[in-house]
């Protein structure tokens, strides 16, 4: 089980909608110095095509999984851009394996996924708010990279955030 109870991520979703937005600017500077690399790969999203409406999605993600991870109590190891880039291979190598399979064994692998996945409740909320502004459905490029960009945070707080074991 990971680190991110369901509670946890509901407050931090509350806590982020009544922000204003000083205070949102506040809290990315506080994301700029404790987790840089996780700002970053957001802050790069309009490269990739994402418009500004669109990056407002994605950085509500990112806000609400920072206060999650600061309401949880738990001491977040520094995303580095190697954990990013491992995470990603893993996750894109997830969904690849699930191409071409029969309809029924797929939707069986993503159930599985789903159940199993560390930070469960994280990724519930990532898929809801993506599902609340349409953009579940990947139609274009700039989606499929914002979508990436979502998915590959809760897997690197999945990463980060699981008990390693001790020599």
């Amino acid at each position: 089980m990971g680190r991110l109870t369901q509670w946890v991520v509901i407050e931090a979703d509350v806590a982020v909608r009544r922000m204003s937005h000083d205070q949102k600017v506040l809290l990315a500077d506080k994301i700029h110095a404790q987790q840089p690399n996780m700002l970053a790969s957001f802050l790069a999203l309009p490269r990739m095509g994402v418009n500004m409406a669109q990056l407002e999605v994605a950085l509500h993600i990112l806000f609400v999984t920072f206060q999650a991870m600061k309401l949880s109590g738990h001491q977040w190891p520094l995303v580095t851009e190697d954990i990013q880039d491992g995470c990603l291979q893993r996750l894109t190598a997830r969904a690849r394996f699930g191409e071409g399979l029969p309809q029924e064994l797929a939707n069986k692998v993503v159930e599985q996924f789903h159940n199993e996945h560390a930070e469960r409740y994280l990724l519930a909320f990532v898929y809801g708010w993506l599902g609340e502004h349409d953009l579940m459905a990947v139609r274009t490029e700039a989606e499929k990279y914002l979508m990436l960009g979502a998915l590959n945070l809760v897997e690197c707080v999945a990463f980060v955030g699981a008990d390693k074991p001790t020599r």
